[in-house]
């Protein structure tokens, strides 16, 4: 039997009309990497992260013209937008005033009291949640001084400063997030933070790196968190496309068996035994299945020996043998067709299997 992860209940707020922390499915974000003045273009990417499914976006408010954006880019997109705030609080309280679901800010760099204060008034007016985001990089001098570093329990100490700077002001409608680039510190800082307050927390790990040093620290950063059942929402940082943050964050999902989103492609690594170009055929079935919301199981083995007893758990899937291949569904064997008929009678199976998945 598979180990169920219970979650830590949090108090739920809402980013827009997606609800985060209580028992609400642990959503999955983004952000853009357009300019966010060119409305188009931020549209455009936008549309294409829905697609794939992400459920949260976040753009990059550096300026006016960023700000003023927002109002025209909400009328175009479905899903919430957090306007990302650092340093001058006019731009919060114009992004507010332009229609983002939320703010993203870091109290710290904010400035003054009266600044703060001035944000809050602008989200209370709104309706708007606020991340409160920690980086190891932009921590308080006084705080960083007094660890000797970006430590978990500095990163900790920051947050629960910068959320209490809110408090004062009556404002409860907050996510934090602890963010390093380190993967051991994140993770003990998002424990230390989990167990000192019932806050929803946005879970990643910072500037993770490129495709591959990315997934690997997003996946133990972020699945370890999880698997711990802390976190109520995420992203994954990767210097990509931002809907490949997407893909890789519904496989941690998937892998911790927490959510399911789309088909899970089981395949062989490959071996002697491999007669046919597994390669190919594998990369040819995950891209046509990209767009599949069913969350089913499909297998791609290279050996017709071993591979439905390898596969046997899975809904439907194919196995190679010399030029040719069978078509099994949960390990039984339903037919045997030419190697290039494989991709598609498996893509056939598995459209069958989607009309009988309600979404």
């Amino acid at each position: 039997m598979p180990t169920t992860i219970k979650r830590k209940t949090t108090r739920q707020i809402h980013v827009g009309s997606v609800p985060v922390g209580g028992d609400a499915s642990i959503s999955v974000q983004s952000m853009t990497n357009t300019h966010t003045a060119d409305v188009a273009a931020t549209v455009a990417q936008i549309r294409g992260l829905e697609e794939a499914g992400c459920e949260i976006i976040r753009v990059a408010v550096p300026d006016m013209d960023a700000a003023r954006a927002i109002s025209e880019i909400r009328t175009q997109i479905t899903i919430p937008l957090i306007a990302d705030i650092h340093f001058d609080f006019r731009l919060a309280v114009a992004a507010a005033a332009a229609g983002a679901n939320a703010l993203r800010i870091n109290p710290g760099n904010i400035g003054a009291k009266d600044k703060i204060r001035a944000v809050v008034a602008a989200a209370k007016d709104s309706g708007l949640s606020i991340r409160v985001g920690v980086n190891a990089g932009s921590l308080d001098k006084d705080i960083y001084q007094t660890h000797g570093g970006p430590t978990p329990a500095a990163l900790v100490q920051s947050a629960l400063r910068q959320v209490a700077v809110l408090a004062e002001m009556d404002f409860h409608e907050v996510k934090v997030s602890l963010k390093s680039s380190d993967v051991m510190q994140t993770i003990e800082a998002y424990e230390l933070f989990s167990d000192q307050s019932d806050i929803p927390l946005h879970v990643g790990v910072t500037e993770a790196g490129g495709l591959y040093a990315g997934i690997v620290k997003s996946a133990m950063g972020i699945g370890s968190i999880l698997s711990r059942g802390i976190g109520d929402t995420l992203r994954v940082s990767l210097t990509r496309d931002p809907t490949e943050e997407v893909r890789v964050g519904y496989e941690i999902l998937k892998a911790l068996d927490i959510r399911r989103r789309g088909p899970e492609i089981i395949s062989c690594p490959t071996c002697g035994r491999c007669e046919i170009d597994l390669f190919s055929i594998a990369e040819s079935v995950e891209k046509a299945l990209l767009s599949s919301r069913a969350p089913i199981r499909v297998a791609v083995m290279g050996c017709a020996v071993n591979g439905p007893g390898e596969a046997r758990e899975a809904d439907v899937g194919i196995a190679g043998g010399r030029g040719t291949g069978i078509l099994f569904k949960k390990g039984k064997v339903v037919k045997k067709f030419p190697e290039d008929r494989l991709v598609r009678e498996l893509l056939a199976a598995v459209r069958q299997l989607e009309e009988n998945h309600e979404p």
